[in-house]
């Protein structure tokens, strides 16, 4: 029990460093013009694996934390009142405070809840020799790379059909190449493949949608964009960030936390052995 807490305090300082380090480099915000791309998920997700949702949901606060320090000092980009409750009161009065802070800090805390999750459901749908469940899992990635496909490609000025066939054939060819490379792989690396994907979509999907319900018109202006084509650029970013931040979290998550769980199964996995080994 104490190796246990000392374990959890010190994983949790280092996340918490990581964040902090990666927050003051590019790697942790990437000015893209209207938003920042960022990584700072990675560590969050991480957390939540092997320190449970409520550590997770601490190192959230502390991404968005950073976020709020970033766009308030140096307001890289043209939104940055969206993550400032700061300039926000500029922008909204009152108002644009409480819905900056929704922005700012809820998505993220989420990212630090959702992933923990997200494992613990695969992990049951793949767990053993379940192909049936990895194929499940396997269908799920496809038609998320078929509607993102789509929407970039109309983005792009794409007829529908022609759009919606290519979405199809990338989902076809991502089915397959899952399909063939990860059925001798083991549930576990799925399960933090798909905590990965969904930690990263988490935090892209509620910031993006955060701005266009509370911020449709401020975000124009300050973006130069019109107002009817306010939800094409979020759909934009949702589906070109999310998708790039997406794959990116699945490899590194997966990558690190079976290196990690070598050294100390994932908090979900500690505690079913905790209840083993009481019985």
């Amino acid at each position: 029990m104490k190796n246990e807490k000392i374990f959890s305090i010190v994983l949790t300082a280092l996340f918490t460093a990581i964040i902090i380090i990666m927050a003051e480099t590019p790697l942790g915000y990437l000015p893209l013009g209207v938003i920042n791309a960022t990584l700072l998920h990675i560590p969050v997700i991480l957390g939540a694996l092997f320190l449970g949702p409520k550590k997770g949901a601490f190192l959230g606060f502390v991404f968005g934390l950073t976020s709020f320090l970033n766009n308030t000092l140096k307001a890289a980009t043209a939104s940055a009142f969206v993550f400032s409750p700061v300039l926000a009161y500029n922008v909204d009065g009152i108002a644009g405070v409480f819905k900056s802070i929704y922005i700012c800090f809820i998505p993220r805390i989420l990212v630090g809840i959702v992933p923990y999750y997200v494992y613990l459901l695969v992990r049951a749908i793949t767990r053993g020799d379940n192909k049936v469940g990895k194929i499940v899992a396997d269908i799920i990635a496809a038609v998320i790379i078929l509607f993102s496909v789509r929407a970039i490609l109309l983005k792009n000025s794409v007829a529908n059909i022609p759009a919606t066939l290519i979405g199809v054939a990338v989902a076809i060819v991502l089915f397959v190449v899952l399909f063939i490379t990860l059925r001798s792989k083991s549930s576990q690396t799925i399960s933090y493949a798909y905590a990965g994907i969904f930690g990263a979509f988490t935090n892209t999907f509620f910031v993006m949608s955060g701005i266009y319900i509370l911020y449709k018109s401020a975000y124009a202006e300050a973006t130069g964009v019109a107002g009817d084509a306010v939800l094409d650029v979020i759909l934009s970013v949702i589906t070109v960030n999310g998708v790039m931040e997406a794959g990116i979290a699945a490899i590194l998550v997966a990558a690190v936390s079976t290196a990690l769980a070598h050294l100390k199964p994932v908090y979900a996995d500690r505690k079913e052995i905790a209840k083993v080994l009481e019985n």
